[in-house]
C-alpha cells in the first residue's frame, strides 16, 4: 500500500511501541487498585490516572483525547467506583488538557507538574461526590490522596519518560 504523503514540516509519527505501551501501562496502573494493602484511611494515589497524566502532559501525541473514556471505564471496573464517573472526569480532562495545549507556547516540568496535580485534585473530587453522599467524612482522605498524588507525580513522569526513551529506534 502506498503510505499518506507527509509534509516535510509534520510531526514525525510516535513510534507503534510507545502507542502500544501507554495504554497498557495505564491499565496496569489502575490494576494497583488491586493490591492487597491494608490501611484504615485510603491513601493510595490513583495510579491509573497519574500515568494517563505522565503520558498525556510527556507525549500528547501518544494518547488521543477521546482515550480517557475507554480507560477510565477500565479503571471503573477495576477500583469499584460507579461505572461511568473516572469515564466522565478522566475524558473532561483530557480535553481541558488538550485546550490548554492550545492555549500555551511551552510548557516546562513545574507547569506540568501543577497542572497534573490540579487535574488529580479535580478527579478525586469529582469522585467523592459522585460516589458517597454529601454527609459523609472522607475530606481528610480525599486530601491525604491529593496529596500523596502531587508528591508522587515527579515518579510517575519519570517513569513514562524512560519508558517512552527506551521505545525510541
Amino acid at each position: 500500500m502506498n503510505e499518506p504523503l507527509r509534509s516535510a514540516f509534520s510531526e514525525p509519527e510516535p513510534p507503534r511501541r510507545s502507542r502500544r505501551l501507554a495504554p497498557v501501562t495505564v491499565m496496569l496502573g489502575s490494576l494497583a487498585t488491586l493490591l492487597p494493602v491494608i490501611s484504615t484511611v485510603p491513601w493510595m494515589p490513583p495510579f491509573g490516572l497519574m500515568l494517563l497524566l505522565g503520558w498525556r502532559l510527556l507525549r500528547p501525541d501518544v494518547l488521543r483525547v477521546w482515550a480517557g473514556a475507554p480507560l477510565g471505564l477500565f479503571d471503573d471496573l477495576v477500583s469499584g467506583q460507579p461505572i461511568g464517573s473516572a469515564m466522565l472526569l478522566w475524558g473532561l480532562s483530557l480535553i481541558v488538557l488538550d485546550m490548554l495545549d492550545l492555549r500555551l507556547v511551552w510548557r516546562d516540568f513545574w507547569q506540568d507538574w501543577l497542572l497534573a496535580s490540579g487535574t488529580i485534585a479535580f478527579c478525586l473530587i469529582g469522585g467523592r461526590l459522585i460516589a458517597s453522599p454529601l454527609g459523609s467524612n472522607v475530606d481528610t482522605a480525599v486530601g491525604l490522596q491529593i496529596l500523596s498524588s502531587a508528591a508522587l507525580y515527579p515518579l510517575v513522569a519519570r517513569l513514562c519518560f524512560a519508558l517512552d526513551v527506551k521505545g525510541k529506534p
